[in-house]
């Protein structure tokens, strides 16, 4: 029943993925190209966490809060979470690529020191739609503080150094690991080759069935 709801969801995300949501960056550089993952690690030890600490299976997902692909992967990301809550996690590393996708940021780890990540992303990315062509993100502070978020505390510790440093140590991850488009995944170290919630799901799959 799982796999056949992903495959069925599958046709309506690439009505909204293939209709333009994905967006590829360095188009010189070519999509075929094989990605170097040697020069900088997939994951950092700040980077946040979504799932058991612990788990076998390890999805990394290069995520623009801004992309319009980002938003419509991540309620399926969720459901492969949820199909696999002791075995699989998520990590996000953050990339830059379009409009208010730093503030959105910003937001997010304001929330993550609150102890509200989750809630906070949850609501920020629901809230997309009115905020990604908003320079300053009204709409996605809004949401942010309607999960919880103290905006008073958030705004005067949103430029602190350690959100500057994790800002600036994905942006040259992003550049090692020649990230040219959102959303990127990995698992296991493996890259998604082919975007889309069902091949996601079976490459999750695989990775949990080889542990067991």
């Amino acid at each position: 029943m799982r796999t056949r709801t992903l495959v069925v969801s599958l046709v309506l995300f690439c009505l909204v993925v293939f209709a333009g949501a994905f967006v590829i960056y360095d188009r010189s550089q070519g999509t075929n190209e094989p990605t170097v993952v040697e020069k900088t690690p997939l994951v950092r030890d700040y980077s946040p966490v979504i799932g058991p600490e612990d788990a076998q299976v390890t999805i990394v997902e290069f995520f623009d809060p801004s992309c319009e692909g980002c938003r419509a992967m991540y309620p399926y990301v969720k459901q492969i979470m949820a199909a696999y809550p002791d075995k699989v996690r998520l990590v996000l590393r953050y990339v830059l690529f379009h409009k208010g996708s730093e503030e959105a940021v910003r937001i997010l780890e304001t929330a993550r020191e609150q102890g509200i990540y989750e809630p906070v992303l949850d609501a920020v990315m629901q809230a997309q739609p009115q905020w990604n062509d908003d320079p300053d993100v009204t709409a996605a502070w809004d949401a942010a503080e309607s999960a919880g978020l103290d905006v008073e505390a958030a705004r005067a510790g949103m430029t602190s150094p350690e959100i500057n440093g994790i800002i600036q140590q994905d942006a040259a991850d992003v550049k090692a690991v020649k990230i040219s488009g959102t959303p990127t995944f990995y698992v296991n170290g493996d890259s998604l080759s082919r975007l889309g919630p069902q091949e996601l799901y079976d490459l999750v799959t695989s990775k949990v069935e080889s542990l067991e």
